[in-house]
């Protein structure tokens, strides 16, 4: 039986669920207090401890990584990447977190009135710097959801894993954080339940656009929803661009292909540049993150207590799209990004991405391309301005700043490595796996949600 290849009739619905503020079955008003219920409904604890008492962990007598006496979950190991060759050549040596497992990040969605809902989760991660935040249907490891932790059942994972319990919408192999992850992926996946959906008391049903209106807020929608709910898709528009796709897509992989990057494992024992205390691993010079240990408590996990290690950042990022019309149509100005941990060298991310307190030793060209348009901005050209947090369950308080900035003034044809592309034109390639890290699946998030409207 034939089909159209795509559902001509998929994006509407999800730019109708995106203008949708207010939801058929909760408030918006009255989320905020619901996730207040959670947060009270549940006991969260988290402890920094001393490396040492780390239960179930150890420094490899060999080697001095990092793991669970189990095998099992992850590795803090030591990572040396080399990119370029003879002048340009540059190398440095870090610790990654080696985790080969795929994740599951799957939000259930179903009409409500004739608009389409998302099961969100109220959970508690970590390294959340307020704990609780808005979560996909589903956000689990798959040592979670084949219970290698013995803890109890991971609610409605069976829409995820049993083929024919509802209709995929989206479906795509994304990268993690490719600066503390040594070629993670995670399948993002959106389902629509075809029948009755049992709502338990840590779930909610919120449209798109009242899930927009909560990423305005500072840490409430978590980093997992964010990159799930960049993949749904939305119309075209007048389909007109700087660039072809084929352009697109020709420059990126020219991109690829001209970094030359090699990442070797090698042992956290003894990396250079690094040292192991009481409290952490971190750098000598104290820049841009430690390995920290802490103990949890967390009544609506699927296990209660555990202690773990958490990669912990020197500072606040700062992560920024430039935009600017062309032709009356809004741009975005892309980056081809190398990161040690990426599995194909580069992925598309925004235009600035940095950390800014790990440069501020440098001056002039020295300085990361576009940071200090970023931070000098005036106020009336930030088009959106809130702090989110990254993944909270491997870092602690790590938070970045994203914005959209209005950037006129920089020319169409930007520097190497930068190229001006549609939102449309990016949404499109995640339909496809490792084409945009997740910190422009994050700012892509809130323009698929409406959260923010360029201009």
């Amino acid at each position: 039986m034939l089909k159209p290849p795509v559902d001509p009739d998929l994006p509407h619905r999800v730019a109708r669920s995106a203008a949708a503020t207010e939801g058929a079955v909760t408030r918006t008003a009255d989320v905020a207090d619901w996730l207040d219920e959670r947060r009270r409904a549940h006991r969260f604890e988290v402890e920094r401890i001393p490396l040492a008492d780390l239960d179930g962990w150890s420094f490899d007598e060999a080697t001095g990584n990092l793991g669970h006496r189990t095998g099992r979950f992850f590795t803090v190991e030591g990572l040396r990447v080399t990119t370029g060759e003879g002048p340009s050549r540059h190398r440095w040596h870090q610790p990654i977190i080696e985790q080969p497992e795929v994740g599951i990040l799957g939000i259930l969605v179903k009409d409500f009135g004739g608009v389409p809902h998302f099961l969100m989760q109220a959970k508690m991660e970590p390294g959340n710097r307020d704990l609780l935040q808005l979560s996909p249907t589903v956000q689990a490891t798959r040592s979670n959801y084949t219970k290698a932790h013995k803890g109890a059942d991971v609610k409605y994972i069976e829409y995820f894993t049993e083929p024919g319990r509802g209709r995929v919408l989206a479906d795509s192999l994304q990268s993690e954080h490719g600066s503390w992850f040594l070629r993670k992926s995670n399948r993002n996946i959106l389902v629509e339940a075809t029948g009755d959906v049992p709502v338990h008391d840590d779930f909610v049903w919120l449209t798109l656009g009242q899930i927009g209106t909560l990423l305005r807020r500072d840490n409430v929608v978590n980093m997992d929803a964010r990159t799930v709910l960049s993949c749904a898709p939305l119309p075209d528009g007048d389909g007109l661009a700087l660039h072809s796709d084929t352009e697109l897509l020709s420059w990126f992989t020219a991109e690829r292909s001209r970094h030359d990057v090699r990442a070797e494992r090698v042992p956290l024992g003894g990396l250079p540049g690094w040292t192991r205390g009481e409290w952490a691993v971190e750098r000598e010079d104290g820049r841009y993150f430690g390995v920290v240990g802490v103990a949890v408590r967390a009544g609506s996990r699927e296990v209660a207590r555990w202690t773990q290690p958490l990669f912990e950042p020197k500072g606040l990022g700062v992560t920024a799209f430039l935009t600017r019309r062309i032709g009356g149509v809004p741009h975005l100005l892309a980056h081809a990004r190398v990161e040690g941990g990426f599995a194909d060298t580069v992925e598309l991310g925004p235009t600035v991405q940095y950390t800014p307190a790990n440069y501020a030793h440098l001056a002039g060209p020295d300085r990361p391309p576009f940071l200090d348009l970023v931070l000098g901005a005036d106020p009336r050209r930030i088009r959106y301005d809130t702090v989110h947090s990254e993944e909270g369950g491997r870092f602690l308080n790590a938070e970045s700043r994203y914005l959209f900035v209005e950037a006129d003034e920089v020319p169409l044809d930007p520097p190497p490595g930068y190229l001006w592309a549609t939102p449309r034109q990016l949404t499109r390639l995640l339909r496809h796996n490792h084409y945009l890290n997740v910190q422009a699946r994050t700012l892509l998030s809130c323009l698929t949600s409406g959260a923010v409207r360029l201009r």
